[in-house]
């Protein structure tokens, strides 16, 4: 008896499979197109689980498109940092108390890192 997944490769979550088409948009020179990311993948996904995946990611504003031909190409709305800071923020904004979730943050933080947070908040941020 044959498994259902035999000849694609391992089944993989949704959230692995964005995070791999995500990494190849941030390493392109440019926007890709479908066709483009499904070769850089080698074969590891079909095109239409590419085009898929991709319309997903546009949909929770993770990528822009721009019309190429008859395709749409697709790039980053931000890189890598941009993204972990987005993710950052979504966490925060779903807390009620803010002030806690930031104090815990911040009582976490190396001493090197709160001294590099001072830094970017900078004299004038302070009230």
């Amino acid at each position: 008896m044959s498994s259902p997944t035999q000849g694609r490769g391992p089944k993989r979550a949704n959230g692995e499979r964005e995070a791999e088409i995500l990494g190849v948009l941030q390493r392109a020179d440019g926007a890709l197109t479908p066709g483009e990311v499904a070769e850089r993948l080698e074969g590891e996904l079909a095109y239409s689980s590419v085009v898929t995946i991709l319309t997903r990611m546009y949909a929770k504003n993770l990528l822009t498109r721009t019309q190429r031909g008859r395709a749409y190409a697709y790039a980053p709305v931000t890189d890598e940092p941009g993204f972990a800071a987005r993710r950052m923020r979504s966490v925060l904004e779903e807390r009620p108390d803010r002030e806690a979730v930031l104090a815990r943050f911040a009582d976490g933080l190396s001493s090197a890192d709160a001294e590099l947070l001072r830094q970017l908040l900078g004299p004038d941020q302070n009230p």
